[in-house]
């Protein structure tokens, strides 16, 4: 329910309003997230019955278009802020296009650092991250900052700290609900750009499955 309200006249809203009218003006959404953050950027960017002007950035680029080599595409890769001009730099980019970052913990080097260097270009930001988690948590980035301080628009994607609802006997916990709401959010997105394209005549252009 609370996603509902959020995406009806809340932070959610605030996001497809900005998303379209870069969308109507010409402009990409660029989706940037690491790790398990990365399927939010598969749901809103790329897939059939999603909006074609949409991008996914991702870390292995680095490798498959940049100039570093195949060993350094470690897991620990998204902690390390300082590749994230050289991955901005790899994408083509235009005054209009918007940039959706993703992160649940909203603290690693590469998504403090891309969220930076796309707000120095001039565009707008739009976080989606944890606020609880968050907030239990320190910066990797060289700034300081967190995701959540970088947003024009924070969304919470509501999951608790460590992303865990389901504590065991053993001591251990599981049960992450980070992707679940993070694929809501991402459709919320896609149905309500549209939806408001469609409410000012213009075209929604949307990908067709093969």
């Amino acid at each position: 329910p609370e996603l509902v309200r959020e995406a009806e006249s809340g932070t959610i809203k605030r996001a497809v309003d900005l998303m379209t009218d870069a969308v109507a003006q010409g402009g990409v959404i660029r989706a940037f997230g690491t790790g398990h953050s990365e399927a939010f950027c598969m749901e809103l960017a790329g897939r059939a019955g999603g909006l074609i002007p949409t991008s996914r950035m991702s870390l292995r680029d680095i490798v498959l278009y940049g100039d570093r080599s195949a060993s350094e595409l470690t897991p620990y890769l998204e902690r390390d802020p300082s590749f994230a001009d050289e991955l901005f730099a790899l994408y083509p980019r235009d005054p209009r296009d918007i940039y959706v970052v993703v992160s649940n913990s909203g603290v690693n080097g590469s998504i403090v650092g891309v969220a930076l260097a796309a707000k120095a270009q001039g565009h707008t930001v739009i976080a989606v991250t944890s606020l609880q988690h968050t907030a239990g948590v320190t910066s990797k980035h060289p700034s300081g900052k967190k995701l959540a301080d970088i947003g024009d628009v924070v969304i919470d994607n509501l999951a608790p700290y460590g992303d865990t609802t389901l504590p065991l006997k053993s001591g251990h916990v599981m049960g992450a609900v980070s992707s679940i709401t993070g694929a809501v959010i991402a459709q919320f997105m896609t149905i309500g750009i549209a939806e408001e394209l469609a409410a000012r005549g213009l075209d929604v252009p949307v990908f067709i499955s093969s």
